[in-house]
């Protein structure tokens, strides 16, 4: 455990990928966790054309920064064309979903704070297309 108080410098390229089980085509890597920082926890989301998660809550907040590509993230009742450079807030318990479009991976950074998540994938979903 680092507990906040050592640098760390480290390449993306060295932290494992998982793959995301409730997801499509989408992995994920925790490049800072709640070991290595004390507020908050960086992931990166990558989604594979075609991939992505399907409507569901979480219990914290969503800060992201998409990298690359393109998708449409269905937040409560609307539906946003997100590309590379958009950043998005996700309030925590609003029903969400995502989808990469076009022919390359969506990719995005997500900071969430380092408290329990608890993740809620909802039957039906909260969108229109």
């Amino acid at each position: 455990m680092n507990e906040g108080n050592k640098v760390i410098v480290i390449s993306a390229d060295t932290i494992p990928k998982k793959f995301v089980q409730a997801g499509s085509g989408t992995s994920m890597q925790v490049l800072i966790g709640s070991g290595d920082a004390p507020n908050f926890a960086m992931r990166r989301f990558i989604m594979e054309p075609g991939g992505g998660m399907p409507n569901h809550t979480n219990s914290v907040e969503h800060e992201q920064f998409v990298l690359r590509g393109h998708a449409k993230v269905g937040i409560g009742e609307v539906v946003y064309e997100v590309k590379r450079g958009d950043v998005v807030f996700i309030p925590k318990g609003i029903p969400h979903w995502y989808r990469a479009e076009g022919d390359e991976p969506f990719e995005f950074l997500c900071v969430v704070p380092n408290t329990p998540d608890h993740i809620e994938i909802l039957e039906k979903p909260n969108h229109r297309e």
